[in-house]
């Protein structure tokens, strides 16, 4: 009997037995339970049958009911087997909830459900999936513009209650004779929307968990484009829309935060006048309370993020006839660092680069060093054949020196007194042998040879 009653509980969706939570949507927490005595007493009880379909029924016998218990209810024709819910004082409010009429007539539980009772069930659970497939082809055959979402067996197999979605009326006194000549069983046609046959299918949302209205929710709201204008989403239909084919139950869950936080923001329409350009509203993070503007009213052109602090004091500006040199405030902040931030140079990339010094320019006669220099580079061979004896340094300009091929001696050899009133300078330094011109090395070559030639004295 248990591995036909948990069986069965899986099948309808009928969740885990009484002390184990969660037991799903439809649900309520029972916080009078643990109430002593007899004040949480109530000869009602809420039952649930399959998927969302609930009822209160009086219990007439005083049966000892838990949640969780499966009983047999009274219904017309016959009985169905349900799932007790609730229990207690919280039944009524439940009731009033459900805006139950008072003249309404409620039915009584006849008894806990048997194992006859739950076979019986099972059997005619076990129709409904082939009952829809079938009713949706003879509904194509009778050219309805209609659509069978779900077929529900009553408890003892005399009825089924079929669920169906159309646009428009449909004329379907056809098709329950069809239906009622193919099943043999009593035919009940109840329209839903197109939000219960979500909740009553289920599925995954884009967001990675179960269905809102198969989970959780039981009442629907009407959603409109406005909230999602509010919260700045893009009006894409394909976005918007969820399983359902309608707009996305979730878009009224946060919509109350934003047209708070909207309140407290510039208004879009509002521009915002600088020196150099007028700004217009583009978007806005709205709990953070940061505004983009653009200089183009329909285009992102030269896109500014300020916060709304400074909008609104841009705002008071422009009211006062002042126009802000930039939007972000942000303009005076630079000039002061750019005339006293960077003294030392700190922010310099080449800072640590060498600096190279300018070479003066070797005039004629203006410098005295630089035709000693020049005649010194400048020594012939003849000189240094002697054996290489060193010239003396003073720049005289004396011929006694060979010069080096056709080339003539530059200018500058006697020195003059400089233009700073300074006297000339001496330097008593040797003359450096430079074998550039190759006159130093061969002119100590040819001395050397007349050295090693020279004849022996003879020995008396």
């Amino acid at each position: 009997m248990d591995d036909v009653k948990n069986k069965d509980l899986d099948q309808q969706r009928i969740f885990q037995p009484s002390g184990k939570e969660p037991r799903g949507k439809l649900d309520c927490y029972d916080w009078l339970a643990d109430v002593p005595g007899e004040k949480n007493v109530f000869d009602m009880v809420e039952v649930q049958f399959k998927n969302t379909r609930k009822g209160y029924y009086r219990n007439s016998m005083n049966l000892p009911l838990e949640i969780g218990d499966m009983v047999a209810v009274e219904a017309s024709p016959g009985h169905d087997i349900g799932r007790v819910s609730l229990t207690g004082k919280l039944v009524a409010l439940q009731i009033k909830k459900a805006n139950l009429r008072p003249d309404a007539e409620i039915r009584r539980v006849f008894r806990k459900a048997k194992a006859s009772d739950l076979e019986k069930f099972e059997a005619a659970k076990a129709r409904e999936y082939d009952t829809m497939i079938r009713s949706r082809q003879i509904a194509k055959d009778l050219r309805l513009n209609m659509k069978i979402g779900d077929v529900e067996y009553q408890g003892d197999g005399n009825k089924a209650i079929f669920y169906y979605i159309a646009d428009e009326r449909v004329d379907f006194r056809q098709l329950i004779k069809v239906l009622a000549d193919a099943f043999h069983v009593r035919i009940e046609m109840k329209q839903i929307g197109a939000r219960q046959e979500a909740g009553r299918i289920g599925g995954i949302g884009p967001c990675g968990r179960p269905l809102c209205c198969s989970s959780w929710m039981t009442n629907f709201v009407s959603v409109a484009t406005s909230a999602a204008r509010y919260q700045d989403i893009s009006l894409n239909p394909q976005k918007l829309a969820g399983q359902c084919a309608k707009l996305k139950c979730c878009l009224n869950y946060e919509v109350d935060a934003y047209v708070e936080g909207v309140k407290q923001l510039p208004s879009k329409e509002i521009r915002l006048e600088t020196k150099d350009n007028t700004y217009y509203y583009f978007k806005a993070d709205i709990f953070s309370r940061m505004l983009t503007y653009t200089t183009e009213k329909n285009v992102p052109a030269n896109m500014v993020t300020i916060s709304a602090k400074r909008a609104f004091e841009v705002i008071a500006l422009n009211k006062n006839g002042v126009k802000p040199d930039n939007l972000d405030g942000k303009g005076e902040d630079e000039k002061v660092r750019g005339e006293f931030g960077d003294i030392l140079g700190q922010d310099s990339v080449t800072r640590f680069d060498k600096t190279k010094k300018k070479k003066r320019k070797r005039g004629s006669g203006n410098n005295g060093e630089g035709g000693n220099k020049d005649n010194n580079r400048q020594r012939g061979g003849g000189n240094q054949a002697d054996g290489g004896n060193r010239q003396r340094q003073g720049g005289e300009g004396k011929g006694n020196r060979r010069q080096g091929g056709n080339e003539q001696p530059r200018q500058g050899g006697s020195e003059q007194p400089r233009r700073d009133n300074r006297p000339p300078r001496r330097d008593n330094r040797p003359p450096r042998r430079d074998n550039r011109n190759g006159g130093g090395q061969r002119g100590q070559e040819n001395g050397n040879k007349q050295q090693t030639s020279a004849p022996k004295p003879k020995e008396e």
